[in-house]
């Protein structure tokens, strides 16, 4: 499959973002990923649903929602009602995942569910078919601009392998340092969808920035 490029509206300009995302708009990004951040699950507080639902209005491309927040499953359909075609939770904040899962699928959007750098990726093998995404985090969650981890190759290889093996139709998405020179070697593991944030956004050239990494070519 050709590889899909979500960029990341926390790196985007926010005393302008009808000019951001008109360029999203244009570009080549298949989607638009929304960090909701709590303060509490990850030591920072990015914007909430006033900003996804303003987005979503504007916003031609889908909208990649990912939750960075305690109890997750308290927000399963205002996270819906605000526009989101796949809400995103993280293993870590959900007690009862399956039932989460299972409430996300029930408002009609996609799911997905994140694990962060130390989170083995075998935990998820009891969930892997029921689950429509899984995002690694490739840096530790709550800002952008942070340096590449590099143990998330290995993560995306048996990843791969684990969504193979159990027949799951999941997607891997990677968040976290993606640029031109990890991005091919993410596609090349098993990456689906790449998340970039500064990236794209602080780039001279961001629609170029995003056509060059749809352009990032996989080898299996």
């Amino acid at each position: 499959m050709n590889t899909l490029v979500s960029p990341s509206l926390l790196s985007a300009d926010f005393t302008n973002l009808q000019s951001d995302i008109e360029m999203i708009n244009q570009s080549e990004a298949d989607w638009l990923h929304m960090d909701v951040m709590d303060g509490v699950f990850v030591p920072n507080i990015s914007y909430g649903f006033p900003i996804i639902s303003a987005v979503s209005k504007i916003c031609k491309k889908p909208l990649d929602v990912h939750l960075m927040i305690v109890q997750p499953e308290r927000y399963i359909q205002q996270t819906a009602d605000s526009g989101a075609m796949l809400m995103c939770v993280h293993y870590e904040a959900c007690t009862h995942l399956h039932r989460t899962i299972q409430q996300i699928h029930d408002t009609g959007m996609k799911a997905g569910v994140a694990l962060n750098p130390s989170t083995p990726v075998h935990l998820l093998e009891d969930i892997i078919c029921d689950t429509d995404l899984v995002l690694l985090m490739s840096v530790n969650p709550g800002f952008g601009g942070q340096s590449f981890i590099e143990n998330t190759i290995s993560k995306v290889i048996k990843l791969r392998k684990l969504i193979t093996d159990s027949g799951s139709k999941a997607l891997i998405e990677v968040d976290g340092g993606v640029q031109n020179e990890t991005a091919p070697r993410l596609v090349d593991a098993g990456a689906d969808v790449l998340v970039s944030g500064s990236y794209v956004f602080k780039s001279s050239d961001p629609k170029e920035t995003i056509r060059s990494l749809k352009g990032v070519s996989t080898k299996r």
